[in-house]
């Protein structure tokens, strides 16, 4: 059986990267490992054993094309307008909070924050399936 384990983004900067992902989510880093042409960081926190991989390739100075495809990493949290809150005084400028219904039920209740070099993450309320 397989396990996924971890998802990689490519980062221009990672000290602008490592400090969105601790105010926004409280990852840390969990290791970090250097090699001649790339720096491979790995940020995690104790809620999961999920870790997302920063790349950092040296020299590189031009923002990443991300695509016309309207992929995204996701996180769960149990309060999502405090969360909302939160992110909104630290000045990462959360998207409006959207509330998806289904059969008249909850469906999920979520809003999207942008990292610095782009990525979209969704920060969707526990319930549900999204735990």
């Amino acid at each position: 059986m397989s396990k996924i384990i971890h998802s990689m983004i490519r980062v221009l900067d990672e000290t602008r990267s490592v400090d969105f992902y601790s105010k926004a989510f409280g990852l840390e880093i969990a290791d970090r490992v250097a090699f001649e042409t790339f720096t491979l960081i790995y940020l995690s926190n104790a809620e999961t054993g999920f870790e997302l991989e920063l790349t950092v390739n040296q020299g590189r100075t031009e923002p990443y094309a991300l695509g016309d495809a309207y992929g995204h990493l996701a996180v769960s949290v149990e309060e999502l307008k405090d969360e909302h809150e939160r992110m909104t005084k630290l000045g990462l400028n959360p998207g409006k909070i959207v509330e998806l219904n289904r059969d008249g039920k909850l469906f999920a209740l979520l809003f999207f924050v942008t990292d610095p070099d782009g990525y979209k993450i969704e920060v969707v309320q526990r319930h549900g399936r999204f735990q």
